[in-house]
């Protein structure tokens, strides 16, 4: 066993997600990305002196969708608290946020793999907040643009359940998923609307006591949360072996180098002095309005993989890779309702359109093959238009230049041949350039009949209609 191996790491995840309001958390400022510089403020969220806030109750509403959706038990009063803190894009000095009764708790997601394994990762609780302003680093010095100040989130705090960094990669994308699917939270982590805080511990297997945690801060990428957590799985691992004592603290993740840094020692919760928010009552939700917004949620991933299996046959897996994103689910059933075929069309996506995306690194918004070009290449298919063989090639001409599969069958000359006379010309030639094998056939080896329909096959360069090839060759042969 390796050093490595004898230990187990301890993950929980802290995910900030931006709610899809139009306005801000606790004033009327657009919230909107992209704007200039410190076009969307006010004396609210620049906490000019005198300014109160008042909670946006879309933004209430979002947050109570994403605990029904994630499974929480929602609170019928809350409090909101102060965080006090000092950063300069922080202009009041404290964020708005909840502590100590937050509005939802005890939530759970089941997390699926590959593999077909499924697991509980648990969720602590769900509170809201308010975001800080963003700070710009430049060679000059620190611009503060406030244009996020006061965008509102909810953070979503996981039990620490997960145990490898594939598992936490997996948790994320499945949070990000749900989050979508319920239109909370577009999930843009570039755009920064979705972050992710890690934090890491590492233990004997077989121990109980947690080692002591260290925190990731803001991962925007999955790839590179999973990178960032494995390298600091090893890094603690190897200081423990070394007799090291682990400090906890605040690391952030060096994309360029592929490591962990220390931003400063980890903060304790003293350290932020909470107290409740004078300017704000309780958050207090009544249970007809949690019962309309129940009412109202939208179709959730896992509910759709059940109408997918149900609808089109499909298996869990397939079902749950074509749930995998709203935009994935929305692109299949596109191709579905024009192909009328369920699982030719699971196949096409799943094999042959996800493959080349990944391999250039797009995601399916982003496809150059439309569904509707799709579902028309699988009609061609299904009507004998054309072979599976021929469609493959057709396909790849599809994603290279966006071309639909009518002009580039027409281009190419790639039209099946499903006429009975010019199929036997073929077979007949093949037969004949085939002595000896067409006498070990009709002696009684008859599992030659594959070779003889592969040979027409390329004698006709794959447009021979396959089922019609099949019937005559087998006839000519037992003449």
């Amino acid at each position: 066993m390796s050093t490595i191996e004898k230990y187990e790491s301890v993950i929980g995840l802290e995910i900030h997600a931006q709610l899809l309001t139009v306005s801000k958390m606790f004033c009327r400022c657009p919230n909107r990305f992209g704007s200039l510089p410190n076009t969307q403020i006010c004396p609210i969220c620049t906490a000019q002196p005198g300014a109160l806030p008042v909670i946006n109750k879309k933004a209430v509403e979002l947050g109570v969708r994403a605990a029904i959706a994630l499974n929480c038990q929602t609170h019928l009063e809350s409090i909101f608290a102060r965080k006090n803190y000092y950063y300069p894009d922080l202009p009041k000095g404290y964020q708005i946020t909840q502590y100590e009764q937050p509005f939802c708790t005890k939530g759970e997601v089941f997390v699926r793999f590959k593999n077909g394994d499924e697991k509980r990762i648990g969720i602590t609780r769900i509170h809201f907040e308010e975001d800080a302003g963003k700070s710009n680093h430049e060679s000059y010095g620190t611009l503060v643009n406030l244009n996020r100040s006061g965008v509102p989130l909810i953070e979503i705090v996981s039990e620490p359940d997960m145990r490898t960094a594939h598992e936490a990669g997996q948790y994320l994308r499945t949070i990000r998923g749900i989050l979508r699917y319920a239109d909370i939270c577009d999930g843009n982590m570039e755009e920064g609307n979705f972050r992710c805080d890690a934090n890491i511990s590492v233990r004997l297997k077989g121990t109980e006591k947690f080692g002591t945690r260290v925190e990731l801060k803001n991962i925007n990428s999955f790839r590179f949360v999973e990178k960032a957590i494995e390298y600091e799985v090893q890094r603690q691992v190897l200081a423990v072996e070394d007799g090291e004592k682990i400090i906890q603290q605040t690391r952030s993740w060096n994309s360029a180098k592929n490591i962990t840094e220390v931003m400063r020692e980890k903060e304790n919760a003293h350290d932020y002095r909470y107290f409740p928010e004078p300017d704000l009552p309780s958050l207090v939700i009544s249970v007809e309005w949690l019962d309309k917004i129940r009412a109202e949620m939208p179709e959730l991933p896992k509910q759709a993989a059940e109408r997918f299996k149900k609808s089109f046959e499909l298996s869990d897996y397939d079902a749950a890779v074509l749930t995998s994103s709203k935009e994935m689910a929305q692109y299949f059933e596109k191709v579905v309702a024009e192909s009328k075929n369920g699982k030719s069309s699971a196949n096409w996506v799943m094999n042959e359109l996800l493959g080349r995306l990944n391999a250039v690194g797009k995601e399916i918004e982003s496809s150059p093959v439309t569904a509707g070009q799709l579902s028309e290449l699988i009609v061609k298919i299904d009507s004998g238009q054309i072979s599976g063989k021929i469609a493959k090639t057709v396909f790849e001409e599809m994603f290279a230049t966006g071309k639909d599969a009518s002009s580039i069958i027409t281009e190419k000359g790639f039209v099946q041949i499903s006429d009975p006379a010019a199929l036997e010309n073929a077979i007949r030639k093949v037969i004949e350039s085939h002595p000896s094998q067409t006498a070990e056939y009709r002696a009684g080896k008859i599992k030659l009949l594959g070779f003889f329909v592969g040979q027409v096959m390329k004698e006709t360069q794959g447009q021979a209609n396959p089922a019609l090839l099949n019937e005559l060759v087998k006839k000519l042969l037992d003449q």
